[in-house]
């Protein structure tokens, strides 16, 4: 179990209903002289898929980077299970396509955390590379440069990243963005896997049908957390008019 503590709150985050693998109270973060998230509480269930949503600019990233832990909060409480740090997959064009990686490194780069980026990776790395690409399908590509290829690829190719850190928490900015039917839907699959194997998913995204498909949703606007729970319960038809109305 690990546990962070971040200025702890006088409102302490509800009790669960269910086994929650995070949750945050009062959670506040933002950048210098721009506060992003005001006052966020919620929580992750273990072991399910749950879906960030909400206009650019509603804070969906900012959470994101918090609950990875490349964002320090400004204040609030942050309690998360697990003994390995969450995998983070940023959204592709976070990525420059001109970095001279093939998808073999790429797909090591998760590795750095355990080894060090300066280290000779061991037969059990390689084994957990080769698991990571096999796993994601794009084997037969590791030798080809990340630019190189389609934007389905390019994302299982980040995706297999984020597997070969070998986290319980898996989180995904924007994952399936630009992507074809297709390629989504193979995602959107993966992912399913992924959490029947005992990974917790964590995704921001703008698509309503990825987001139905989530067994839990936090739907954000303007920093503030406007609903929380079943999709199906939260992405009614009034609480998006009215989120989408305040742009």
């Amino acid at each position: 179990m690990k546990t962070m503590f971040i200025k702890p709150s006088s409102s302490p985050a509800p009790p669960p209903e269910r086994t929650a693998h995070i949750r945050f109270s009062e959670l506040c973060a933002g950048y210098p002289g721009r506060p992003v998230l005001h006052q966020v509480t919620a929580e992750i269930p273990h072991l399910a898929t749950t879906v960030l949503v909400g206009p650019n600019g509603s804070g969906k990233s900012t959470l994101l980077g918090v609950l990875a832990g490349v964002i320090k909060p400004t204040s609030g409480v942050l309690l998360r299970t697990g003994d390995r740090p969450p995998a983070f997959v940023p959204q592709r064009g976070a990525v420059g396509d001109t970095l001279p990686l093939t998808v073999r490194q790429t797909v090591e780069m998760g590795r750095w955390g355990d080894r060090g980026p300066w280290r000779r990776l061991t037969r059990r790395d390689h084994a957990t590379v080769d698991a990571a690409l096999d796993r994601l399908g794009i084997g037969a590509l590791a030798s080809r440069q990340l630019g190189e290829l389609s934007g389905g690829q390019r994302q299982r190719a980040l995706i297999a990243q984020g597997l070969a850190q070998e986290s319980d928490l898996l989180l995904l900015d924007e994952p399936t963005t630009g992507l074809d039917p297709e390629a989504r839907e193979r995602i959107g699959e993966l992912l399913t896997a992924l959490v029947a194997d005992g990974v917790t998913v964590v995704q921001a995204t703008h698509d309503l049908q990825v987001a139905h498909a989530a067994d839990a949703c936090l739907l954000l606007q303007n920093g503030r957390l406007t609903g929380q729970g079943r999709p199906e319960q939260v992405l009614t038809t009034s609480a998006l008019t009215q989120v989408w109305q305040t742009l």
